[in-house]
């Protein structure tokens, strides 16, 4: 079979739930758990470090193109706020 390499792309493309960071990732779910799970107490501390961990790994790609996700997990959505 012969599948769109962009099309696996963006099957891969995700947001971090707390942070709405955009992210590819290049291996399996489980790969990704068992690289966490053997850092360090320190660098699992907060999810940005844990990110940059697997980037600097090789495991996912941080995607910085300032498309976000809101806490709700909508792409580029949250209420836009008015301050008076």
């Amino acid at each position: 079979m012969n599948e769109d390499p962009r099309a696996q792309e963006v099957d891969n493309d995700h947001y971090a739930k707390y942070g709405g960071v955009h992210f590819r990732s290049h291996v399996a779910p489980v790969e990704i758990n068992n690289f966490i799970r053997k850092l360090p107490a320190g660098k699992r501390e907060s999810l940005f470090e844990v990110l940059e961990q697997l980037d600097k790994a090789g495991l996912i790609t941080i995607v910085n193109d300032h498309v976000f996700a809101d806490g709700d997990g909508i792409v580029g959505g949250g209420e836009t706020q008015s301050f008076q």
